[in-house]
C-alpha cells in the first residue's frame, strides 16, 4: 500500500468511484492536468462524463471489480460511497490505498502557497465566489472550486497555473479538517447536519480544530459575531482578522450603510487603526456597492475583503472584484417572469439561510411575497422545526413541498405537513399566515398559476430539486 504522502510526489494512475460528482470530477481534472493518468465509474453517461473523456479519462459506466486495474495508484471515493462498493473492495484486496475525495483535495491544495479554505454553516459558496472574482480581478491566475455555477469561470471549476487556489471547505463528516490551506475563514457555526454531530457543542468543537489546524505562518479570517469567539482565538498559533458589523469587535466593518431599491447594499468598509497613543482609530479604507441582495451578502463581502487583504491584494481591486459580482447559481437567482410575478431561485436550506433571503426579499418590489420551500433531510426539518416555522413566517404566503431526503432513508416519523402545523401555530399569534402543503410539485405549480397576482414575488427555495417549480411557471 502506498504512503498517502506519495501521492504528489510525481504522476500516477488515481481511479475515482463516482467521477460523475461535481466535485470529484473538479479534482480529476485538475489532476489531468498535472499529467495523472485518471480513471472513473459513474452509474450513467453525463455531460460531465463526456467532458472528461475529452480530457483524456477513462471512464466505466457502473461500478464493478473490473475496473480496479493492477496499474493503479490510488482509489479516490467520497463519503456517499458505501463500504461495500465492488470497487473499493477490489481496491483493498489489492491492497491499494483508498482516500477521500477531501484527503485528496487536501494534498492537491499543499502544493500552492496560498491556499484559502473557506468554512461556516452558510454562504461558503458566494463568499468563496467573491473571493474567485478578486482573484481574476488582481489576474493571479487562480485555481478555483466552488460549490455553485460561477459564471465568470464558467462552471464551478477554474484550473490556474500559479501558487493560489480558494475552495470551500465542508464540515460534513469533518471532510473540512482533511483540508491543508494556510487561510481559513469562518463565516458562522450554526446548528446543522445534525445526522453527523450530536449537537452545537460537537460542531463548535470541529470548526475549532480547522481553526487550529493553521500554523504560525498562516491566517484565520471569522465573523465577529460568532457566539463566544474567544473560544476559537485562543491558544491560536496563527495571527487572525474579523469582519462583522460591531465596530467594536471586528478588524473590518461597514457603516454609511445603504440599498438600492433591489435590495444591495452600498457601503464603507473601516478598519480600526492604532495611532501614537495605541487608540483604535476608525479608518474609512474602501467603499463598494454589491450587485447582489441583502445585509448577508454584505456580511460576505466583508469575509473576502479580509481574506484578500491578507493576501495583499490592493484595496481598489478587491473592490473592482466585489463590484463585479452578480451572484452565482441557485443564490437569489433572478428565474423570469409569468403572469406579471417575477420569479428568484435560492439554495436556501437552513433557518438563518431563509431569514437572510427573505429579509432580502422584503425590500425587493412585491405586493405578496410568495416562499415555496422544499425541506431538505428529514434530520434537519425535524431538528430545528420552530427554527424553520418562525424563519418561513417572514413570507406572506407559504407552500411546502414533501421533504427532499438526499441521503436520508428513515422518514422520522414527520413529514412537511408537521412544519405547517407548526407555522399555523405560530400565525395565531402573528394575525394569521397564509400556508399550503401540496406535496407535488404539479399541484403545486397549478396553485401559483391562479393565487399569484399581477406585481408578486416567488422565491423557490430548499437544496433539492425544487428550482423546477420556478422554471415550469416561467416556462
Amino acid at each position: 500500500m502506498k504512503n498517502i504522502e506519495e501521492i504528489m510526489k510525481q504522476p500516477c494512475h488515481i481511479h475515482f468511484v463516482g467521477i460523475g460528482g461535481i466535485s470529484m470530477s473538479g479534482l480529476a481534472e485538475i489532476l489531468l492536468d498535472k499529467g495523472y493518468t485518471i480513471s472513473g465509474s459513474d452509474s450513467k453517461e453525463s455531460p460531465i462524463t463526456g467532458r472528461l473523456i475529452t480530457l483524456g479519462a477513462t471512464i466505466h459506466y457502473g461500478h464493478n471489480a473490473e475496473n480496479i486495474t493492477d496499474d493503479i495508484s490510488y482509489v479516490v471515493y467520497t463519503a456517499a460511497v458505501k463500504s461495500d462498493n465492488p470497487e473499493l473492495v477490489a481496491a483493498r484486496e489489492k491492497d491499494i490505498t483508498c482516500i477521500t475525495r477531501a484527503v485528496m483535495l487536501g494534498r492537491i491544495m499543499e502544493q500552492y502557497k496560498t491556499a484559502i479554505s473557506v468554512a461556516g454553516t452558510h454562504g461558503k459558496t458566494t463568499t468563496t465566489s467573491m473571493i474567485s472574482e478578486i482573484m481574476l480581478a488582481y489576474e493571479c491566475d487562480p485555481t478555483i472550486l466552488v460549490g455553485g455555477m460561477l459564471n465568470t469561470i464558467g462552471g464551478n471549476l477554474r484550473i490556474g497555473h500559479s501558487d493560489y487556489l480558494v475552495t470551500e471547505a465542508c464540515e460534513y463528516t469533518n471532510s473540512f479538517l482533511s483540508l491543508i490551506s494556510n487561510i481559513n475563514v469562518i463565516l458562522n457555526v450554526r446548528e446543522d447536519h445534525l445526522d453527523f454531530f450530536k449537537d452545537i457543542n460537537d460542531i463548535r468543537n470541529s470548526f475549532k480544530i480547522f481553526a487550529d489546524k493553521l500554523d504560525e505562518n498562516g491566517t484565520l479570517i471569522l465573523n465577529s459575531g460568532i457566539d463566544d469567539i474567544s473560544y476559537f482565538t485562543s491558544d491560536l498559533k496563527c495571527g487572525y482578522s474579523t469582519f462583522g458589523l460591531d465596530p467594536e469587535t471586528s478588524d473590518y466593518y461597514p457603516t454609511n450603510i445603504t440599498y438600492n431599491q433591489f435590495a444591495c447594499a452600498s457601503f464603507d468598509i473601516n478598519t480600526n487603526v492604532a495611532n501614537t497613543c495605541g487608540d483604535k482609530v476608525s479608518t474609512c479604507i474602501a467603499h463598494v456597492s454589491l450587485k447582489v441582495p441583502g445585509e448577508h451578502n454584505m456580511l460576505n463581502a466583508l469575509a473576502a475583503f479580509a481574506t484578500c487583504a491578507a493576501i495583499h491584494i490592493p484595496y481598489e481591486i478587491i473592490v473592482k472584484g466585489l463590484e463585479s459580482f452578480e451572484g452565482t447559481d441557485r443564490r437569489f437567482q433572478y428565474k423570469g417572469e409569468f403572469n406579471g410575478v417575477t420569479v428568484i431561485d435560492d439554495y436556501a436550506h437552513h433557518p438563518d439561510e431563509i431569514v437572510a433571503t427573505l429579509t432580502a426579499a422584503r425590500n425587493y418590489p412585491h405586493k405578496n411575497l410568495w416562499c415555496v420551500f422544499q425541506p431538505h433531510t428529514y434530520t434537519r426539518t425535524k431538528a430545528l422545526m420552530s427554527e424553520f416555522a418562525k424563519a418561513l413566517s417572514l413570507a406572506d404566503k407559504i407552500v411546502l413541498a414533501k421533504i427532499y431526503p438526499a441521503r436520508e432513508t428513515d422518514t422520522l416519523g414527520i413529514s412537511s405537513e408537521n412544519l405547517k402545523n407548526e407555522i399555523e401555530k405560530l400565525g395565531i399569534e402573528n394575525e394569521g399566515k397564509e400556508v399550503y402543503y401540496l406535496p407535488e410539485f404539479e399541484e403545486i405549480e397549478k396553485f401559483l398559476s391562479t393565487k399569484c397576482i399581477n406585481g408578486d414575488l416567488l422565491i423557490t427555495m430548499g437544496a433539492g430539486n425544487v428550482v423546477l417549480v420556478g422554471e415550469n411557471l416561467v416556462k
